[in-house]
């Protein structure tokens, strides 16, 4: 089978990226992204993407009008696409059997139907959706019986991007997972070839489409839980007086256990750890092995345990009470180089803190202040302030909190943040990224997570 046309339904951050990626490896393939938001369309074509990731403004620059378009016209790229990726959003449920674990598929399924309306010829339709097991059976059903003569190959190639390195992990992924049945086998040779242009076959892994879309899900709840176990140990450590990014350090040498995703923090966030774990919760609970949806989650518990730890924290030492103190944020997204603020912990956070009437000032260097308020919508909007800069957002606080690991917030002039704060001026870092050693010095009061740094003056 030969790939000369992608048809692309969906424009969000997995679409978006991919096919540019694709297009720029690939010019001999005509790649078109479509979508239903006419604004988000139009972004695309625009100087403003609609999201922001290093690197993909540059590449959408060089293939834009070349051979990658955006469209809100679908008709046409779907009728004379050779394959058709399904990259639209599965957000949990919210409402229904379901609701708030199981994803809701109705974009999936409004996609497989579109397809089915218009497809004239064979095609190859490849979910890159997070789904859950046997998702694609229900493509294939609903494409099967909508239209009985015409053959289609569905298959699953699960996305593993991490936002704000998106770019990077397309051109240089650990591995491709392409799910298909022997019945579609040159439909997966055909897409592993679109991969081959950029990707050593090693790392090209072909399986049944059921595990394809099941190690989706089993990766990011192994990371999610990665991360919820190194933030209980941090609970452990300020009781003790460890230090939990010395014992992540010894954690991380053993080569059977890895470094990676053994920082702890204020929690994970983004659209897919909470999601895919709370997916995988509802599958289990689905096929009755609730001791495994227990287990699973308790990853989810946990992160919210130490969200909700770390803003009682703030409020313990600010002499118990933040009602009407100022309270610098800084950072909204849920992690550094992206705009990205769903399942942001800075957003839990905050809203804590809204709870006990505090004045939030919030600096964000990627996050519109539009999306700020929207994400606190439910409060008094008197109380939350959008700052332009680090240095204006500290202006007469008490403290100031880090949210999101942005470079920005370690290379600051301390010194000039403590003058512009209200005394005793308290520094909470829930990503320890600052240098803490370095701010008592200049007279802060320091808190992190996963140690103790000056108990000798710590206030309460």
């Amino acid at each position: 089978m030969s790939i000369k046309r992608i048809c692309c339904i969906g424009a969000g951050y997995v679409g978006g990226p991919t096919c540019s990626i694709i297009a720029s490896r690939c010019p001999e393939i005509q790649v078109t992204v479509t979508d239903l938001s006419k604004e988000r369309i139009d972004a695309w074509n625009s100087e403003h993407l609609p999201i922001y990731e290093p690197g993909l403004a540059e590449i959408v620059a060089t293939v834009r009008g070349v051979n990658l378009h955006f469209t809100v016209d679908d008709l046409k790229p779907i009728e004379e696409a050779d394959l058709i990726f399904i990259s639209v959003n599965t957000p949990a449920k919210k409402h229904g059997i379901g609701k708030g674990r199981a994803p809701d598929l109705q974009y999936i399924e409004r996609a497989a139907r579109r397809i089915a309306e218009v497809a004239k010829n064979t095609k190859i339709v490849v979910e890159k959706s997070t789904v859950p097991v046997k998702a694609a059976d229900s493509i294939s059903t609903i494409l099967k019986h909508n239209c009985p003569s015409i053959t289609f190959h569905v298959l699953s190639n699960p996305e593993f991007l991490s936002e704000g390195s998106a770019i990077h992990d397309l051109l240089h992924p650990d591995r491709v997972l392409i799910g298909g049945e022997e019945a579609g086998c040159d439909a997966i040779q055909a897409l592993c070839r679109i991969y081959e242009h950029w990707v050593p076959k090693e790392r090209l892994i072909t399986m049944n489409t059921w595990s394809s879309e099941l190690s989706k899900l089993a990766a990011n709840a192994f990371l999610a839980q990665r991360i919820s176990s190194i933030n209980a140990i941090s609970s452990l450590c300020e009781l003790t007086g460890a230090d939990v990014q010395q014992v992540a350090h010894a954690i991380g040498q053993d080569s059977r256990i890895g470094s990676k995703f053994l920082k702890a923090s204020v929690g994970f966030g983004g659209s897919c750890f909470q999601k895919d774990v709370l997916s995988l919760v509802y599958l289990c609970e689905a096929f009755n092995l609730h001791r495994e949806a227990e287990y699973w989650y308790q990853v989810i518990a946990l992160n919210d345990h130490q969200r909700r730890r770390f803003s009682k924290n703030i409020v313990d030492k600010l002499f118990h009470t933040v009602t009407g103190k100022r309270i610098a944020i800084f950072g909204f997204a849920f992690k550094k180089n992206t705009g990205d603020t769903r399942e942001s912990s800075s957003i839990y956070v905050c809203k804590h803190l809204l709870e006990e009437q505090a004045h939030l000032v919030i600096y964000d260097p990627k996050v519109h202040p539009q999306q700020i308020y929207a994400d606190l919508a439910d409060f008094d909007k008197s109380l939350v302030t959008i700052a332009t800069d680090a240095y204006s957002a500290v202006m007469g606080a008490h403290a100031l909190v880090v949210c999101t690991e942005w470079d920005e917030f370690v290379s600051l002039d301390y010194k000039k943040v403590h003058d512009r704060m209200e005394k005793p001026a308290f520094v909470f870092d829930g990503r320890l990224i600052l240098d803490h050693k370095a701010l008592v010095s200049l007279g802060f009061f320091v808190e992190c997570i996963g140690k103790v740094v000056n108990p000798s003056s710590t206030l309460d």
